[in-house]
This record gives C-alpha cells, sequence and structure tokens, in this order.
C-alpha cells in the first residue's frame, strides 16, 4: 500500500500568531514524526500551500512554519480554494506517485482539511485524518472534525510500515 500525507496550510500567514503554543508544538510533532517515517519508507508527502487572494504569494508569509520539517522529496502545491483538489494537480500528483491511502493533517481542521477529506474520497481515494495531527483556532472544531471520519495514529502508521516489509 502507497501511502501519501497531506500537510495542508501549516504557513506563517495562518499560525505566526497562534495563540495555543502547546497544541501547535503537539501538533508538528506528531506531523513530523508521521511525515519522517512515511519519507524513510518511499511514500509519499506534499505540502498544500493556500494563496488565496495573495498578492506575492512567494512572500514569506506563505512559506510553511519553520516547525514543520519539509524533505528534500516533498512535493509542494498551491491552491486557492479550501478543498486542495479544487484546479490543482494534486489527483495527478497521487496518481503517479500511485498513493492508495491519503492522510490528511493540517490546518483548518473545519475548513480546508475537512475539504480536503472529503475531497480525497470524492476522486475515489481512501482517506484518513491524522489524529493529533490537525489544529484549528477553535479546539471544539478539531474534535467535532474528528467526529464520524476515519482518524489514524501514528503507532498504526508504524504498524503499516512494519507490515509492508514482511
Amino acid at each position: 500500500m502507497k501511502i501519501g500525507l497531506l500537510i495542508i496550510d501549516m504557513q506563517n500567514v495562518f499560525l505566526r500568531g497562534f495563540k495555543n503554543k502547546g497544541a501547535l508544538e503537539d501538533m508538528t510533532g506528531y506531523i513530523n514524526y508521521v511525515a519522517d517515517l512515511l519519507r524513510s519508507n518511499g511514500h509519499c508527502i506534499v505540502l498544500v500551500q493556500d494563496v488565496e487572494g495573495a498578492d506575492d504569494p512567494d512572500s514569506e508569509l506563505f512559506d510553511v512554519i519553520p516547525e514543520i520539517q519539509v524533505g528534500e522529496q516533498d512535493i509542494r502545491i498551491r491552491k486557492e480554494a479550501s478543498n486542495a483538489f479544487w484546479d490543482t494537480k494534486l489527483q495527478e500528483i497521487l496518481i503517479e506517485n500511485e498513493v492508495d491511502l491519503v492522510i490528511v493533517s493540517g490546518f483548518a481542521a473545519e475548513h480546508c482539511v475537512l475539504f480536503t477529506y472529503n475531497g480525497a474520497i470524492e476522486r475515489g481515494f481512501q482517506a484518513v485524518m491524522l489524529q493529533h495531527g490537525i489544529l484549528s483556532l477553535h479546539d471544539e472544531a478539531v474534535q467535532s472534525t474528528y467526529q464520524y471520519r476515519n482518524v489514524i495514529s501514528h503507532p498504526v502508521v508504524e504498524w503499516l510500515m512494519s507490515s509492508s516489509r514482511s
């Protein structure tokens, strides 16, 4: 099984002034751990950057926050809609990389994360959200986004990596 991890909108413009630093630190730790595990096993990492309405999308405001570790082989795409599949090459990238399972992580849980999760399902991908890997300005939005959706924990990702080697 080939896995694609989507890291959505983890950008300075959205998170530079994020008040709950503990939640941000915990969440980026989970994302970095899973991303590193997947990278080291030849899976696909896609950084999705929202540039909707940007006068200068190359500005440091639209860069990925420094807390997210970016690998050389990671793929970057820019989007201008809440669903990262809309009017981008994301679907083609996942197909080219033979991705079967899409793990969605990032910011904001109730907006771009949820819409991209739904977009993955609509396009026939198996989709899950990374447990402890999504964030919102509203704490209750994270729990409500997880509710009734498929969620995967990092121990399960570890198990998938070890079982694929056997």
